[in-house]
């Protein structure tokens, strides 16, 4: 094995699952002899040829409404946005169609498409390069919201995706794309969805974050070891549907949590997690939850950005905060 980068991991995912079944198809804005707007698809065009592996207009919509097509008619395709401000066109043909396929024609059809798009604020873009929105897709029966948050979990989980029968919008953090690089072994072994991984155990407080928010959530816990706080952190990387057994048996144990995310505080996923565990496990808490979050602005421009997401001291605040209930 070995070590590579989470991007590398997409794109070795991607082209895994291109050998092992030629029904799935690449689509997108640059993909082909350009590799992607950060390379995610670099070598595709290569080794599978423009039947595969498609260059598109600058179409979004276009582009949902092709791979849909392309599911209800026996293909698997994968595709690819530049950016997730960039999705929105598309969001017509995600919602209406791909996520009430299924239902639409009573089971008859089936719709086995991935939406990939970086995002995520951290790489100093302008306007529509940095958006957190997976809340919008998470509300939205019918589908399901990926992010990972290393080249682990990044190549598992796209495996995944890739061969459920249903619609899968995957999110991959763009400042994590080439911040680190693991072992990952080309074997083809997905990861399971609809599932929260434990990255570091305690018995104190329960971190609960994902994506591109898993850097500093682990800088966080080790810095309270100084402190003798014993921080659990959970991943966790499918947030439509919420694993919420593995976070509320976490909070049953720490009887404290905070949750992390990039994402702006108001209507976000750390808001439905909050309140799913104040509904299942509220007298089994010894402290509110506490929500470390973006803010409720468009996320700003350029080094403004480290303004904006969350911060190793916010979330070792909100810690003391929570550990000050007794």
């Amino acid at each position: 094995m070995t070590e590579i980068t989470l991007v590398e991991a997409i794109t070795q995912a991607l082209a895994y699952e291109m050998r092992a079944d030629d029904r799935v198809i690449v689509l997108g804005e640059d993909v082909g002899k350009d590799g992607g707007v950060f390379r995610a698809t670099v070598g595709l065009l290569d080794q599978f040829g423009p039947e595969r592996v498609l260059d598109t207009p600058l179409a979004e919509s276009m582009i949902g409404g092709l791979a849909i097509g392309m599911a209800t008619q026996g293909l698997k395709p994968v595709a690819e946005f530049q950016f997730m401000g960039f999705i929105y066109p598309a969001i017509d043909q995600i919602i209406n169609h791909a996520s009430r396929m299924r239902n639409r024609t009573r089971g008859r059809l089936s719709c086995p498409v991935v939406f990939r798009t970086p995002f995520g604020a951290g790489i100093h873009a302008p306007e529509h390069h940095s958006e957190s929105t997976e809340a919008l897709f998470a509300h939205a029966p019918g589908l399901r919201v990926v992010i990972p948050s290393s080249p682990i979990r990044a190549y598992g989980l796209l495996l995944a995706a890739i061969r459920d029968p249903d619609p899968v919008v995957f999110l991959e953090p763009s400042r994590l794309y080439r911040f680190a690089k693991q072992e990952v072994k080309n074997d083809g072994k997905a990861l399971p969805l609809d599932t929260c991984f434990t990255l570091r155990t305690g018995e104190d407080v329960t971190l609960i974050t994902w994506g591109a928010m898993v850097k500093e959530t682990l800088a966080a816990a080790d810095g309270l070891l100084k402190d003798n706080i014993h921080a659990e952190v959970i991943d966790v990387a499918t947030v439509k549907p919420l694993d919420m057994e593995t976070i509320l048996a976490s909070v049953e144990r720490t009887g404290r949590c905070v949750i992390i995310h990039e994402a702006a505080l108001t209507g976000g996923i750390g808001a439905e997690i909050a309140a799913q565990i104040a509904e299942k496990a509220l007298f089994l808490l010894k402290a509110p939850p506490i929500r470390v979050t973006g803010f409720d602005t468009i996320v700003p421009y350029a080094k403004l950005e480290k303004y904006y997401i969350p911060s190793e001291k916010r979330i070792v605040h909100a810690v003391y905060q929570t550990m000050e209930y007794t």
